[in-house]
């Protein structure tokens, strides 16, 4: 049984439900599912849960993101990156040290607008196929969450690279649309590259022309994180060994651990849980079958 996640390299002008049908077909396996969009003309990171890791899909669609994007002074798009049709123009000249002074306004807890050229819905329908339309696009403001936020090169005059550590829903391309309207010079997104998703990075990831080699050599499971290794960063609760049958029938078993999430083990890796009042029951079952 092949199960884990594959840190996938997606490439630009391909859409993340492509990437799935692709490691479903290399996989041989139905039960795929990435761990968070990611436009089609951006590239970098895609995590994908094969097999029984579609399970954990919860406990690590939530971590943060880290992007390296290219802002372009000058010029704004109807879509906010350089797919669109230029709205505005500008002879303005933007400074690394004008662009340095603004961005700690946008770190930490902020309010943003996605783009209505998105793949959010609303009534079922998403805000693209709207705006295509002409129909209103409702107001689908929301806090995100930017971490860190900093300029790290300047690659032509008005273009810099910005590296950004974010919640999950956060789009990168309205982030620096915003960043020219602070500066009120129009700005839209050049370039977007993922380079981590919660623990997956580029360091791990492969292409999907380099997993089907690797089907070819019989070495795809090299390409996998385990279901075990991929929850790392919740904390181990080990069972009394009697406790192992009871736990795997859904019974709770009492204990002094703080209340949370948690790896559940009682002779050998048992999957996840929830300790709640002092009982231990674990949740999502990722045992040997």
């Amino acid at each position: 049984m092949i199960e884990g996640i594959v840190t996938v390299l997606k490439p630009p002008a391909m859409s993340s439900s492509d990437v799935v049908v692709d490691i479903r077909k290399i996989f041989e396996t139905k039960r795929v599912g990435h761990l968070g969009t990611l436009d089609p003309e951006a590239a970098g990171v895609l995590p994908v849960c094969v097999g029984r890791a579609v399970r954990l899909f919860d406990y690590l669609v939530d971590k943060q993101k880290t992007y390296l994007a290219e802002i372009a002074f000058g010029a704004s798009t109807d879509t906010q990156d350089a797919q669109g049709t230029v709205v505005e123009t500008s002879d303005a000249v933007v400074t690394a040290e004008m662009l340095e002074a603004v961005l700690p306004r946008f770190t930490g807890t902020i309010t943003q607008t996605p783009p209505m050229y998105s793949a959010l819905k609303f009534n079922g329908q998403k805000l693209y196929d709207l705006a295509l339309s002409g129909k209103e696009i409702p107001d689908k403001s929301r806090e995100i969450e930017i971490a860190s936020l900093k300029c790290v090169g300047m690659r032509l005059k008005n273009r810099f690279f910005i590296e950004v550590v974010c919640s999950r829903g956060t789009y990168i391309r309205t982030l620096c649309a915003d960043i020219g309207a602070t500066l009120q010079v129009p700005a839209h997104m050049a370039f977007l590259l993922r380079t981590a998703s919660g623990p997956f990075t580029l360091d791990d990831a492969h292409s999907i022309a380099e997993l089907a080699d690797m089907k070819e050599q019989g070495r795809l499971t090299e390409a996998l994180t385990s279901c075990e290794d991929a929850v790392a960063f919740l904390p181990r609760l080990d069972l009394r060994s009697d406790r192992r049958k009871p736990a795997m029938n859904g019974l709770p078993t009492r204990t002094n651990a703080a209340d949370g999430t948690y790896r559940f083990y009682c002779d050998g890796y048992l999957g996840v849980g929830a300790v709640q009042n002092g009982d231990a029951r674990l949740k999502v079952h990722l045992y040997g079958e």
